[in-house]
């Protein structure tokens, strides 16, 4: 584990080192903020509720941000309990108030990959793409502000998929005239 904190304690303090930027951080700090609680994933599923054509893919990813909040916040973070990063790391330096929850696995990643990967079946390609990418720039984004490890980044962001092709499967087994009603 030792090894571990050491690797991943590197990654971060080059980020830190070579990536950050005080044009950029306003622009990241932004990202995260849409992940903040889950609230733009909720929003963008509710409003996909609104239309016959996209209410499959609203659907699917209000269960699976239901499903990680439940697997990832309410579970796991308190299971491993791990500290978060700033705390373990001399020389790193958050970029936004400190997180007063556990660090493993990322809520942040883990929730916008389980809304992304839940919206991406039941979109069109390039609207799922776009949810798949800002999952990524979530993801990303809490690393670059130094609240969470990469291996917490990464958890987050396979359960998310995971999750969200479970809450994918969960639809196709309600019975035919609620699935009708999708």
């Amino acid at each position: 584990m030792e090894l571990l904190l050491q690797i991943e304690g590197g990654i971060l303090l080059w980020i830190q080192a070579f990536l950050r930027a005080e044009w950029l951080t306003p622009l990241v700090r932004a990202v995260t903020f849409l992940g903040d609680g889950g609230w733009f994933w909720i929003a963008a599923a509710l409003a996909l509720c609104l239309w016959k054509r996209t209410r499959r893919a609203g659907v699917a990813a209000l269960l699976a941000l239901l499903l990680s909040l439940l697997v990832n916040n309410l579970l796991l973070k308190n299971l491993v309990a791990r500290t978060r990063p700033y705390d373990l790391i001399d020389g790193l330096t958050i970029l936004i108030e400190a997180p007063h929850d556990f660090s493993f696995p990322s809520g942040h990643a883990g929730a916008s990959f389980a809304a992304a990967c839940a919206m991406y079946p039941n979109l069109p390609r390039r609207w799922g793409l776009c949810f798949l990418l800002l999952a990524v720039l979530i993801g990303l984004s809490r690393l670059y502000l130094g609240v969470h490890f990469p291996s917490d980044v990464l958890a987050g962001a396979v359960i998310g998929v995971g999750l969200g092709a479970a809450a994918n499967g969960m639809l196709r087994h309600l019975p035919k005239k609620w699935r009708k009603a999708l």
